[in-house]
């Protein structure tokens, strides 16, 4: 099975059997969409929303948010022979991770729900929220995705005392 990781800002779309997407989420989302007929499907992930109504954005840095990169993601898989009518989503991440940012992770899984409600796409499964890092997997062809979550810090383990090596030998200085 080949594997394709996606980052902050990007997308992949497959046509083709065999294929996982996967990426790692914290307070940004993913939105994973598939056609069932035309077995076509792909992920995104975004850091924010959309910019606030004040925010001058750059093209450049349109990547960064959901409006965009869900645009991106839905006109790409109907390059490939999606429609829009048959689309699903798996909508993950939103998490509100760092304490002291607000409720970022929230307002990134609003965004992602009421696009999903507006562009008239059904949202097969969602898991949203809460404090956890997440791992995503997808099989676009399939529609299925394994979602798992991330441990907050490593668990606390007794320090292993450590063997020393044999003091070995008599030594006589003069």
């Amino acid at each position: 099975m080949r594997r394709v990781a996606i980052v902050q800002g990007e997308n992949a779309i497959v046509a083709e059997p065999d294929v996982v997407i996967t990426t790692l989420l914290g307070s940004c989302v993913a939105a994973c969409l598939y056609d069932p007929v035309a077995k076509v499907g792909g992920m995104n992930h975004f850091l924010l929303g959309e910019p606030s109504a004040d925010h001058r954005v750059s093209v450049g840095d349109m990547q960064r948010y959901g409006v965009h990169a869900m645009e991106l993601l839905i006109n790409g898989m109907m390059k490939k022979g999606a429609m829009r009518t048959r689309l699903r989503a798996h909508l993950y991440g939103g998490a509100n991770i760092v304490s002291g940012l607000g409720s970022i992770g929230s307002s990134n899984a609003a965004f992602a729900h009421r696009f999903m409600k507006t562009e008239g796409i059904e949202v097969a499964h969602s898991d949203v929220g809460g404090t956890s890092a997440r791992k995503i997997e997808f099989l676009p062809q399939e529609g299925r995705s394994r979602c798992t979550k991330v441990a907050d810090r490593v668990p606390d383990r007794p320090p292993v005392p450590v063997a020393l090596p044999p003091v070995g030998g008599d030594l006589e200085l003069f």
